[in-house]
Order: C-alpha cells, then sequence, then structure tokens
C-alpha cells in the first residue's frame, strides 16, 4: 500500500466508516482491480499517484490514460461511481469527503 493510501485509509478509520475491501477486481473478465471498494455501496476510490513526476507517472502516459479510461467507463456502465484522487485532494480532506457523500448520498 502507498503511503498515500494508508493516509486515506487512516481518514476511512477515523470518520468510522465502512472499511473498503483493498485492490478487489471488480471485472468477470479484465483483470482490473480497484485500490479501495466498497460492494454493497457500488463506490470504488481510485489513488492516482505520481501525478507530479517529471516525464508523467504512469497515469499520464497516453496508453494508461487510455487503459484507464476503458476501466473506469466499463465501472460506470456497471453502476459503480468510481472517486479519483491525488495526493492533494487526500491532504486537504476533499477526497474523504467525497467518499462520505459517495457512500451516504
Amino acid at each position: 500500500m502507498s503511503d498515500l493510501e494508508e493516509k486515506l485509509l487512516f481518514q476511512i478509520k477515523s470518520l468510522d466508516l465502512e472499511i473498503p475491501v483493498r485492490e478487489v477486481r471488480f471485472h468477470e473478465t479484465r483483470k482490473w482491480r480497484f485500490d479501495f471498494f466498497w460492494s454493497t455501496a457500488k463506490v470504488a476510490c481510485e489513488v492516482e499517484g505520481g501525478i507530479w513526476l517529471s516525464g508523467g507517472g504512469r497515469h499520464n502516459r497516453a496508453s494508461s490514460f487510455l487503459k484507464d479510461a476503458e476501466k473506469y467507463n466499463e465501472a460506470a456502465l456497471m453502476g459503480i461511481k468510481v472517486i479519483r484522487v491525488c495526493d492533494k485532494h487526500i491532504k486537504d480532506g476533499l477526497a474523504i469527503g467525497w467518499i462520505e457523500r459517495a457512500l451516504h448520498g
């Protein structure tokens, strides 16, 4: 688990939210995984790391961006809300706010 994921999990536990399943496969035929997944609410959270790396991290490369778009669109078609967050969102509390709203309406 990355440091960012650890921080977000700490925030989830601090608010006494349901603990998500980690690194769960959500698609029958693809090997896609979500960093965090709440199956009963059909909510997922992806922590997008490496966005500030020189030359771009994995999520900033064209081929990876296309793969991520496919993954997120398939999740949407399955009725899963995907919350995408980066370091700034975790540090300033936006991420946990979005997750809480997604889980509780």
